[in-house]
């Protein structure tokens, strides 16, 4: 078998990255054709899925937080309404009253 001797036929399933015009071309001058078989990337090590986790359960825990300080400035806000409401009496606008806080004794 001549091993120098090009392949005859087009490359198929074999070599499908090669463009036709570029294969042509080094089948008609007579230039070899170099099929180089990439090896599969690596796969993630524990390091990396380690990171992976930490990152997200910082961001779960920064969410969490927001969360939590979104509901302390929201009782901050009722119970300082309820402060203001309960000292100022009644609001009336316009002949309109409206007594915000009910009194405990009657």
């Amino acid at each position: 078998m001549n091993r120098n001797r090009l392949p005859d036929a087009t490359p198929g399933l074999l070599a499908p990255h090669i463009p036709a015009e570029i294969y042509r071309r080094a089948e008609a001058t007579g230039q070899s054709v170099v099929i180089v078989q990439t090896t599969p990337p690596p796969r993630a090590t524990r390091r990396d899925h380690l990171y992976y986790l930490a990152v997200g359960l910082a961001g779960a825990a920064g969410v969490m937080g927001l969360v939590a300080a979104a509901l302390a400035l929201f009782e901050f806000a009722v119970r300082t309404a309820a402060l203001v409401a309960g000292s100022a009496g009644p609001i009336g606008i316009g002949g309109i009253t409206l007594r915000l806080v009910r009194p405990n004794a009657k």
